[in-house]
């Protein structure tokens, strides 16, 4: 070989030991001393030398008499991560951020000690500490109570304001009718504000089914899964709640197929609700006017609605305990059914007839185009009044045009009656020319 690797290492004999200690040497470490002195220790492999060393935790040359230099770990970002460091002569300690917790890294005679304890807490930050502990209770306490006192205001406002709705939507002309033994109370159910809110999803618009002079109809669901009408009414005068009683009081009365059932109402809200069976496939008019494809109008079908419609107001006339006038029979108020039987429905304007009464007289009710003329002119309303005005939806089943529609003769727009131009086509033998084309083709 060459040449060989050569390590050159330090020692001291023995024999010197006892005037190099003399001189600033240590045999062991001693923490408690300057750590800056050397110390030295005999050699395994050669008893009669020593070899020396700084402390650990220092640097520096041991075999010269000089002092060795403390080495500043802080210096290293990574020493104590996110924690502070504090450095001292042989170790450093990292105090923590969050728990002041204290780690001490101190010199061992063959390793490196690790010391942790807690930080002392003084007197004076454990009345801080306390004194905040009781400021945040107490803070915490006083708002569970103004919470607590604001829910009991609010609950007792809500409930003032539910009976003041009640009072004002007509609740003790309803109760005076219930006590009467006029409505039937085993049909009327009285729903709370929040559960007919949460049906029809706070009466959002996506909700509506129909809109009248009367109010709004939304679809709902009860809390059983039964699907509903809610019929909210618009904002009202007195004139009016009498009218909404009434819708109840006359529908309570009914049993027949061919109207709506009532379930009950809500007159705790600001506006008096309305709730009765869904009936699903919209007005006839809507069949009528827009011709539907997925339903089409055969002649069958217009006889059976028609069919069904006469036995409704026959009912309504003659077969309940009080003769009841509708006074409001026209396309848009007859809805269809699942299996598409016509049902009378909006009876907000109806009454109900003694037997010794032949008319009523009142402001005109009802709609253009299906009142009768002669009440129109007296406001004198009889049972005729309701007949005439199916007339006029018999008319629509037979000709499939609205019931008051504009005609524009030499450039002027005219609005004509349905039922008139129907009798002037009868009596000029044109009748075949108003009649819809599917009729015609079915039902001769």
């Amino acid at each position: 070989m060459d040449s060989v690797p050569v390590v050159l290492d330090w020692m001291l004999n023995v024999h010197d030991y006892g005037e190099r200690f003399s001189e600033g040497f240590r045999e062991k470490p001693d923490l408690t001393d300057n750590q800056s002195t050397p110390f030295c220790t005999r050699n395994w492999y050669n008893r009669n030398t020593m070899i020396c060393d700084c402390p650990p935790g220092m640097e520096g040359n041991p075999y010269l008499l000089q002092p060795c230099q403390d080495i500043d770990e802080c210096k290293d970002s990574y020493v104590c991560g996110d924690d502070v460091c504090e450095n001292f002569v042989g170790g450093f300690s990292c105090y923590s951020n969050i728990t002041g917790s204290r780690c001490t890294h101190s010199s061992g005679s063959d390793f490196r000690t690790i010391t942790c304890h807690s930080r002392t807490i003084s007197q004076t930050e454990i009345k801080t500490i306390v004194l905040g502990l009781g400021s945040g209770v107490a803070l915490l306490l006083l708002l569970i109570g103004a919470w607590w006192v604001h829910k009991i205001v609010k609950k007792r406002k809500t409930t003032a304001r539910k009976k003041m709705f009640f009072k004002r939507n007509g609740g003790l002309l309803l109760e005076q009718q219930l006590s009467s033994g006029k409505v039937n109370v085993d049909k009327i159910k009285l729903f709370n504000s929040k559960e007919l809110e949460k049906s029809t999803n706070s009466f959002s618009i996506d909700r509506i089914l129909g809109q009248g002079g009367q109010g709004t109809v939304y679809k709902g669901m009860l809390a059983d899964g039964r699907i509903v009408a809610v019929k909210k009414s618009k904002m009202v005068d007195k004139s009016m709640l009498s009218e909404f009683i009434n819708e109840v009081v006359i529908l309570s009365q009914i049993n027949h197929r061919n109207v709506v059932q009532i379930i009950g109402c809500c007159l705790e809200t600001e506006v008096p609700l309305l709730v009765y069976e869904f009936i699903p496939n919209g007005t006839l008019s809507q069949y009528i006017q827009e011709q539907i494809e997925e339903f089409p109008l055969t002649w069958d079908i217009r006889l059976q609605i028609a069919t069904e419609i006469a036995g409704a107001l026959s009912y309504l006339h003659s077969a309940s305990s009080f003769p009841i006038y509708h006074r409001d029979i026209k396309s848009a108020n007859i809805l269809l059914d699942e299996k598409y039987r016509a049902k009378i429905a909006d009876f907000g304007t109806s009454r109900s007839i003694s037997i010794d009464q032949t008319h009523l007289t009142t402001c005109v009710h009802g709609t253009f185009g299906y009142l009768d003329p002669e009440y129109f002119q007296s406001s004198q309303f009889t049972e005729k009044s309701d007949v005439y005005s199916f007339g006029v939806v018999l008319v629509e089943l037979l000709t499939g045009q609205k019931p008051i529609s504009a005609v524009t003769w030499s450039q002027e727009k005219e609005y004509r009656s349905l039922a008139t131009y129907f009798i002037t086509s009868m009596q000029e033998d044109r009748l075949f020319n108003v009649v819809d084309a599917r009729v015609l083709a079915e039902g001769l």
